[in-house]
């Protein structure tokens, strides 16, 4: 039997699954310092999946507020329960924001 990978080289059942380290120090850093993306379309049953990361441009709801807009053409979020840190190397280097929609 022959198995097939992508053609980013992955192989068939590979999951993503990053710390929240992971995520902040080298995924978000990267995004901001405008290194390349590789743009990566989930495959599988999404129905599975209980946790989805998001790197979103973050805009005011109104000109001159503070709040939020968390809308999009699919719909929108609101943000539950309180902020979490995440933290490495005992340095606080982000925090995570806990959405429903």
């Amino acid at each position: 039997m022959e198995v097939e990978s992508s053609s980013l080289g992955v192989l068939p059942g590979f999951r993503f699954h990053s710390t929240e380290e992971e995520l902040v120090g080298y995924y978000l850093t990267r995004k901001v310092c405008s290194s390349q993306e590789i743009d990566v379309e989930p495959q599988g049953n999404d129905e599975d999946q209980t946790e989805w990361y998001f790197f979103s441009h973050k805009d005011k709801k109104y000109p001159t507020g503070t709040r939020t807009n968390r809308a999009t053409n699919a719909g929108f979020w609101k943000a539950t329960g309180r902020d979490k840190a995440v933290v490495s190397k005992n340095r606080i280097i982000g925090m995570r924001k806990t959405l429903e929609c």
